[in-house]
C-alpha cells in the first residue's frame, strides 16, 4: 500500500513538475518578447479585440499556476487550473484550425516551434495529464474542499465546459467588436510577402487610368497625351499616343480616364472633356457646359460624378453630369458632411465599380466613407477602423486673397483607395493599436471593408520596393496591381478576400 501510494505521489509530482517546466518555459519565452507576443495576438482572427489584456493574463496565469504545483498544499488547485487553462489553449488551436477565416502566425514559446496541429495533439496529451493527476490525487484524498471521488468526473466535465464555452465567447465577441465597433486592432492573414508579378514602367508619373478583363490604362502626368496598356499578367505594354481633335483648349491639368469602349481626356481647371474610342485613340467628341472640377470619376459611360467646391453650400459638393444627354447638373449637397472649412475637411478619394454600380468616397482626414448607388443616392455612411471621427487641421484665412489655406501638415488618415465589388480596399496612414512599427518601415497597409454590411475584414502588406511606397493602386479580378516608384507590381488577393468577393449589384 505504501508502494503504491508512494508511485502515486511521484507521478502527480512528475506531471505537476512537466507542467512547471512547460509553463515556466512559455510565459519567459513570451516576456522577453512581449511586444511581438502582444502584436501576435494582436494578429489572431480569434482574440485580436483582447489582445493586450490576454497577452498579460496568460503571462500570470502560467507564471501563477507554476507556483501553485511547487506548492504541495496548492498542488489540487494549480492541478484544475493547469488542466482548465491547457483546455482554453486546446479550444483555441481547435476553432483556429476548422473555424477560423485564416491561420495566422504563431505566438511564441513552444507553439513557435511546432505546428499547429502538432501543437494541438502537444496540448491534448497534457490536458489528459493533468486528468490523470487529478483522478491519482483524489483516490488517495477522497474528501476535502473539492469533495467525493465520485464527483471527479463532473469537475473535470464542468472545467471543460467553461474552458471551451470561455474561448467561444472570446472568439464571437473578438469578431464583432473587430469588424463593427472596432478600436482600431487589425487582423493580418498570411499572404504572399513577394508579389506574383513585377513590370518595369521606367518613369515613376504613371498613374491607374482604368482597366478592364485582361487590361490596365495607365495615363502619365508628365506625358498626357499618352497611355500605356498593359496585360493582366504584366508581360505586354504598349504606347497609345492620343489625338485631340480641337487643340484650341489650353489645357492646365489634364487626365486619363478609361471605360472601355470609350476613353476620356479630362481637365476640371480648364474646364473640358473630350471623349474618343479606344480602338483608335483620337477624340471625336467635346462634351459641351463642363462644370469646373476638382475631381471626378466614371460611372461607366453615361454619367460622370464630380467634385466642386460651391460657393451656395460653403464648400464642397458631389454632382452628375451627363455624358450623353445634356440634361444639366444634379448636385448632391447633402453628401459631404461639413466639420471645419467645407473644403479641405471633406477632401477625399472617389471610386466607382461597374459590376455593383457602387460610388464609395472616402474621406482623408477621418475614419469615414459615403456608399451610394449610380444615381448619387446615399445608402448609407461607414467606418474605417481607425478612431479619428473629426479632422485635425490647422487653417489659416489670408483675408487680403480671401483665401483659406492649411497652416501645417494635415494629419492624414487615409490616403488611397479602390473599390471592387462589395470590397472598399484602403491605404491607411496610421498604425494600429498592435502594429508592427518595424513592418511599417518595410511596407505600406491596405485594409479592407466590406461595404455591403460596413464591416473590416482584415489587412494586409504591400511591400515598398528599394524604399519607395505605393503611388496608386487598383483590384481587378483576383489580384491587386500598385504603382511602387518605376515599377508596376501584382499581388494575389488572399482567400479570405476572394471568399468575401461579391461583383454582383
Amino acid at each position: 500500500m505504501k508502494n503504491s501510494r508512494s508511485i502515486t505521489d511521484k507521478s502527480i509530482l512528475f506531471i505537476s513538475m512537466l507542467y512547471i517546466l512547460l509553463f515556466v518555459y512559455a510565459a519567459v519565452s513570451k516576456l522577453l518578447d512581449f511586444e511581438e507576443f502582444t502584436i501576435q495576438l494582436g494578429h489572431s482572427p480569434l482574440v485580436s479585440a483582447y489582445a493586450g489584456l490576454i497577452a498579460y493574463a496568460v503571462v500570470v496565469s502560467e507564471l501563477a499556476i507554476a507556483a501553485m504545483l511547487c506548492i504541495e498544499n496548492f498542488r489540487r488547485l494549480g492541478l484544475y487550473l493547469a488542466f482548465g487553462l491547457m483546455i482554453m489553449f486546446t479550444a483555441y488551436i481547435f476553432i483556429i484550425l476548422n473555424y477560423s477565416p485564416y491561420i495566422p502566425c504563431s505566438c511564441g514559446g513552444v507553439l513557435e516551434k511546432l505546428g499547429w496541429e502538432t501543437h494541438l495533439v502537444f496540448n491534448t496529451v497534457f490536458v489528459f495529464l493533468a486528468a490523470a493527476a487529478l483522478i491519482l490525487h483524489e483516490a488517495y484524498q477522497p474528501t476535502g474542499p473539492f469533495g467525493p471521488i465520485w464527483i471527479l468526473p463532473a469537475k473535470l466535465v464542468g472545467v471543460s465546459v467553461f474552458s471551451v464555452a470561455f474561448m467561444a465567447f472570446l472568439f464571437l465577441s473578438s469578431e464583432d467588436l473587430i469588424q463593427h465597433r472596432n478600436n482600431f486592432v487589425r487582423k493580418f492573414p498570411p499572404v504572399p510577402k513577394q508579389p506574383d508579378a513585377v513590370a518595369e514602367l521606367r518613369y515613376d508619373s504613371y498613374y491607374f487610368a482604368g482597366s478592364d478583363n485582361g487590361t490596365i490604362f495607365l495615363g502619365n502626368v508628365t506625358a498626357p497625351a499618352q497611355v500605356v496598356t498593359i496585360d493582366t499578367l504584366l508581360k505586354e505594354k504598349l504606347l497609345h499616343r492620343i489625338l485631340v481633335y480641337d487643340d484650341t483648349t489650353q489645357f492646365r491639368a489634364p487626365r486619363i480616364k478609361v471605360s472601355p469602349p470609350y476613353f476620356y481626356v479630362m481637365d476640371g481647371l480648364a474646364p473640358c472633356i473630350y471623349k474618343g474610342n479606344v480602338n483608335g485613340w483620337y477624340t471625336n467628341t467635346k462634351l459641351p457646359n463642363v462644370p469646373h472640377f476638382s475631381a471626378a470619376e466614371i460611372m461607366e459611360n453615361n454619367a460622370m460624378v464630380f467634385r466642386r467646391r460651391d460657393k451656395a453650400a460653403a464648400g464642397n459638393v458631389l454632382g452628375l453630369y451627363s455624358l450623353r444627354n445634356r440634361e444639366g447638373d444634379i448636385y448632391h449637397p447633402e453628401l459631404l458632411e461639413r466639420q471645419l472649412d467645407g473644403v479641405f475637411d471633406t477632401d477625399g478619394t472617389m471610386q466607382y465599380d461597374t459590376k455593383t454600380k457602387n460610388f464609395v468616397y472616402l474621406y482623408f482626414y477621418r475614419n469615414q466613407y459615403i456608399v451610394t448607388d449610380n444615381r448619387l443616392n446615399l445608402m448609407h455612411r461607414g467606418r474605417t477602423i481607425d478612431t479619428t471621427t473629426k479632422a485635425k487641421l490647422k487653417l489659416v484665412y489670408q483675408k487680403d486673397k480671401d483665401l483659406q489655406q492649411l497652416a501645417a501638415p494635415p494629419h492624414i488618415v487615409n490616403r488611397r483607395s479602390a473599390v471592387y465589388g462589395n470590397l472598399l480596399f484602403v491605404n491607411s496612414s496610421l498604425p494600429g493599436r498592435y502594429d508592427s512599427l518595424r513592418m511599417w518601415d518595410q511596407a505600406n497597409v491596405i485594409d479592407v471593408y466590406n461595404i455591403r454590411d460596413n464591416s473590416y475584414l482584415h489587412s494586409f502588406y504591400v511591400y515598398k520596393i528599394n524604399g519607395q511606397s505605393l503611388n496608386s493602386f487598383i483590384v481587378n479580378g483576383n489580384h491587386l496591381y500598385a504603382l511602387i516608384g518605376t515599377k508596376i507590381v501584382s499581388y494575389p488577393l488572399g482567400k479570405t478576400i476572394r471568399n468575401a468577393l461579391q461583383t454582383q449589384t
